[in-house]
This record gives structure tokens, C-alpha cells and sequence, in this order.
């Protein structure tokens, strides 16, 4: 086989990137729909509905067991990074983006200098996620995979 061949012959690989891809599409449609505007950030940025974190390591748990099995290690790690990642996407993240809007009102309000030269980037806010979109993106994910665990059969 080739590398390719065995790239994508990689089924918990494949499907943990189409949990990704899909679950970013639906974010920068659902934006589109909501504020009649694209937003091409949408396509590759964090936060928002659903979660693509979520989606991600959903779909790849959800493959490791249909590839691996309950008992197996690939499950056991795959299962441990989505706990992780998805806690973090509604704790840490989620008050990271509060805290940039937060900023983002004062420094609109009273611009800061630091070294001389006045802060006009904005600070990006959509970095985390609410549990319903945690919820989202990790159904998405686990749906994702039992359709894509029939494709590679």
C-alpha cells in the first residue's frame, strides 16, 4: 500500500478529522444564518455552535471503539483526551473568552499604551464553548463516526 492508501484507509484518523471539518462547517453555517454575514474565521477559529473539539475527539472515540473495542488502550486514551479537552472547552476557555469581552469593552473605552504604541488588536472572544455546545459537537461526533463505521466495513 501506498502512504496515502494507508492514510486514508486509517478509519479512527479519517474520522476523527471529519468530526472536525463537518462540525466547523456547521459552525460557520449556523453564524451565516444568525448574522447574515460570512464570516471566513468561522471556518477554522474556536468557539461557537457546535464544538469542533467536542466533534473531534467524540468521533474519534467513538471510532477507537468500533475499530478497537471497549477494553483496548487506544479507547481508554481516546476516551481520557475527550474528558480532558471538552471540561477544558467549557472551564477554562469558556472564562478566557469572557475575560477578552470584557477587556475588549474597557480598552474600547480608554485605548492603553504599553511600550509606547496603543493597543487596537481586538482580543479574540469566541475561544470556548457553553455546554450546549459542548453537547452538540460531541453528538455530531459520535453520530459521525457510527455513519462513517459503516462506510469502512
Amino acid at each position: 500500500m501506498t502512504f496515502w492508501d494507508d492514510l486514508l484507509g486509517n478509519q479512527v484518523l479519517v474520522t476523527a478529522v471529519a468530526g472536525w471539518i463537518v462540525a466547523q462547517v456547521l459552525k460557520t453555517i449556523i453564524d451565516l444564518a444568525l448574522n447574515r454575514n460570512f464570516n471566513p474565521e468561522r471556518l477554522v477559529g474556536s468557539g461557537g455552535m457546535p464544538s469542533s473539539h467536542s466533534s473531534t475527539v467524540c468521533a474519534l472515540t467513538t471510532a477507537a471503539v468500533y475499530r478497537y473495542g471497549v477494553g483496548s488502550f487506544e479507547f481508554a486514551i481516546s476516551f481520557i483526551l475527550s474528558m480532558v479537552v471538552m471540561y477544558d472547552a467549557m472551564g477554562v476557555r469558556r472564562e478566557t473568552g469572557k475575560q477578552a469581552k470584557l477587556l475588549n469593552s474597557i480598552l474600547l473605552e480608554n485605548p492603553l499604551k504599553l511600550n509606547g504604541e496603543i493597543l487596537q488588536e481586538k482580543l479574540k472572544e469566541y475561544v470556548g464553548h457553553t455546554p450546549l455546545q459542548v453537547v452538540a459537537g460531541a453528538i455530531l461526533g459520535i453520530l459521525l463516526a457510527f455513519f462513517m463505521a459503516h462506510y469502512y466495513v
